[in-house]
């Protein structure tokens, strides 16, 4: 696979734990931290180009990711849209089953292409 899958899956992996740390903080609001829409457009990008990737991948398990990428994609747009993320939003985000599929389905997948 392509260093830019790879380069992918790594956002999704690394924003993750910054969304986990973000929900742990309390905040009611992202008026004093850009970092998270930033972390979550890039995520969103991230989501988009691995599915774009494997659009046309033959491998069964590659639509299950496109599929849940896509999921992941409008549960991080609908975040996105609000005006104040706060962090009880970010947690019901990464409990979200759409963002934990494509985050469980890149740890499987990428120790496949190791």
């Amino acid at each position: 696979m392509s260093n830019s899958l790879h380069e992918y899956i790594e956002v999704i992996e690394a924003g993750y734990e910054f969304l986990l740390a973000y929900a742990a903080q309390g905040r009611e609001t992202d008026d004093d931290n850009a970092d998270v829409r930033t972390t979550l457009a890039g995520m969103s990008e991230a989501a988009a180009g691995i599915a774009t990737i494997l659009a046309t991948d033959e491998n069964d398990f590659s639509t299950v990711i496109v599929d849940d990428a896509r999921k992941s994609i409008a549960a991080i747009s609908l975040v996105m849209a609000q005006d104040k993320i706060s962090s009880e939003l970010v947690d019901n985000l990464n409990a979200s089953i759409h963002l934990r599929a494509l985050l469980t389905d890149l740890f499987l997948f990428g120790e496949t292409i190791r």
